[in-house]
């Protein structure tokens, strides 16, 4: 379980620098973003090592509801995720796709994952996610967003979305993950 916090610590942490020390992080120009990419690197791999052997108390698991929901609040996730790159009309209603993003993917996981380092992992990102937007918010404002957006961008979108979604639902089988049913 310590790689488990570790990781999410120094995720979140990473992550954070830019908004917590600004001056710092910008005194250090190209070498500050090589950083965080190896922090960033680095605890993704403590995160999926720790994950991988912690072991704790187990309040729920998966049901055929649950796993349904998870499905569908994944699909969000990787759309949300999507339009952040390819910009579309929902982007002038949700300021921040990606970290809506993985609030919605971590909320999605812990419905079929009831477990302490499950509440570690997704719990812990929920919360780097929430503070996040509240940082953003506070340091960038809220000017409105302006977005031009055509139906082939719509389209687009929508295509990445059913196509990465199949890919990473395909690669947790792979892996001996379980993607439907129960």
């Amino acid at each position: 379980m310590t790689y488990l916090i570790l990781g999410v610590a120094l995720w979140s942490v990473a992550h954070l620098f830019k908004r917590i020390a600004p001056a710092a992080r910008a005194s250090m120009g190209m070498a500050g973003k090589g950083l965080v990419a190896v922090l960033v690197l680095v605890s993704i791999g403590l995160m999926v090592m720790g994950y991988q052997s912690a072991s704790g108390a187990y309040f729920w698991g998966r049901s055929a509801a649950m796993v349904g929901i998870n499905n569908l609040l994944m699909l969000l996730a990787v759309y949300l995720m999507v339009i952040s790159v390819v910009r579309v009309k929902l982007n002038t209603k949700i300021r921040n796709p990606q970290l809506t993003a993985v609030k919605t993917w971590a909320v999605a996981h812990l419905l079929v994952n009831g477990d302490v380092p499950s509440f570690v992992l997704f719990g812990g990102l929920i919360a780097w996610a929430v503070i996040s937007v509240i940082l953003i918010g506070k340091q960038d404002g809220k000017a409105p967003i302006v977005v031009q957006s055509s139906l082939a961008k719509e389209a687009v979108a929508l295509v990445a979305t059913v196509v990465i979604y199949g890919a990473i639902a395909a690669l947790h089988m792979h892996l001996g993950y379980p993607v439907f049913g129960k």
